[in-house]
C-alpha cells in the first residue's frame, strides 16, 4: 500500500483571466458579445460567461448549440447551427481576442508580491488557461513586466485538449518537476477549473471575488451596494464550493490561508 505524502505544498497551478490577471475576466466576455452580434445573435453576459474556462473554441461550441442561442440562430439565420458555424466565429473570435488581450492583461492586486511569497516557501508557479497559445503569448509580456511570470504556463495548445481534462496540469507537474500530485493546488476563479484539479488528483482553490463568477472590475465592483457586493459574492462561493473546491478565497492575495490549511490535511493524511 502506498503511503500517503505528508510533506510541504511544491507547486501551485494558477489560472490566467480571472485569478491573476483581468479582474472580472472581462475581455473574453466583451470578444464573445461581440462576434455573436455581428451575426445578429447577441447573447447575454450570463451565456458567455456559463462555461467560462474552456478552450475558447469548445466556449463558442457550447454557447452556440445550448438551447436558448441555437433557437434564436436559427431564427437569425434560418437554420440551425451547424459545426461549420463554431468555426466560423471563432476564426472571428481570435483576431478580436489578440486585439484587446493587451487592454485586459493588467495583473489583479496583490498577485505579485503572494507570488514572491510563495517562492520564497520553495513553492513553484505553475499555470493553465483556456486561452490558446498565441493568446497567452499576448498576456505573458506585460504580466512579467507588472512582476508576474510564472515557471511553467501551459495551454491546450501545448497538451492537445483544454479544461476539465487534467493534460495540461499534468504537463506542469512534468516540466517543473513536482510529485507527487498531492503536493500540488490548482487555483482558479471557474468550476471547470476545479474540475480540471480534481481529474487530475491535486488540491482546488476557488477565487471567488476577481474572477468570472462575479464578473466585474474591481472598480465597479467596488460601486456596488454592499448587499449586492454580499450577495454576488456569496454565490460564487457557494458554486466553488458545489464544484468541488477544497478551499475558496476572494482572490490569489488570499491563497496562503488556504496553502496552510491544505498542508495541515495533508499532514493529517488526507489526499485530494
Amino acid at each position: 500500500m502506498k503511503q500517503s505524502y505528508l510533506g510541504p505544498v511544491k507547486a501551485v497551478i494558477l489560472d490566467w483571466a480571472g485569478t491573476t490577471v483581468d479582474h472580472g475576466s472581462l475581455a473574453p466576455v466583451r470578444v464573445l458579445q461581440e462576434v455573436f452580434a455581428k451575426r445578429g445573435v447577441p447573447i447575454s453576459e450570463e451565456e458567455a460567461r456559463r462555461d467560462m474556462g474552456v478552450l475558447k473554441i469548445d466556449h463558442i461550441r457550447k454557447i452556440l448549440f445550448s438551447k436558448n442561442v441555437s433557437a434564436r440562430w436559427g431564427k437569425a439565420v434560418g437554420r440551425d447551427p451547424v459545426e461549420a458555424d463554431v468555426e466560423s466565429l471563432f476564426a472571428n473570435f481570435v483576431p478580436l481576442q489578440l486585439e484587446c488581450l493587451v487592454k485586459y492583461s493588467t495583473v489583479i492586486d496583490g498577485v505579485a508580491e503572494t507570488v514572491a511569497r510563495l517562492r520564497k516557501r520553495g513553492i513553484k508557479i505553475g499555470s493553465t488557461t483556456g486561452y490558446t497559445r498565441a493568446m497567452l503569448e499576448m498576456i505573458l509580456r506585460p504580466a512579467a513586466a507588472q512582476g508576474y511570470a510564472p515557471d511553467c504556463a501551459i495551454t491546450p495548445d501545448d497538451v492537445g485538449a483544454g479544461r476539465p481534462h487534467p493534460w495540461m496540469i499534468f504537463a506542469n507537474a512534468i516540466r517543473m518537476q513536482v510529485e507527487p500530485l498531492e503536493a500540488i493546488i490548482k487555483i482558479g476563479d471557474t468550476p471547470v477549473d476545479i474540475e480540471e484539479g480534481l481529474r487530475a488528483g491535486v488540491w482546488t482553490v476557488g477565487v471567488a471575488r476577481t474572477g468570472n463568477m462575479v464578473g466585474l472590475s474591481a472598480e465597479d465592483f467596488a460601486a456596488l451596494a454592499p448587499a449586492e457586493q454580499a450577495t454576488r459574492h456569496k454565490n460564487a462561493r457557494t458554486a466553488l464550493s458545489a464544484a468541488g473546491a477544497h478551499e475558496v478565497i476572494d482572490a490569489v492575495a488570499g491563497c496562503e490561508a488556504a496553502i496552510d490549511a491544505i498542508e495541515a490535511r495533508i499532514h493529517r493524511g488526507e489526499r485530494p
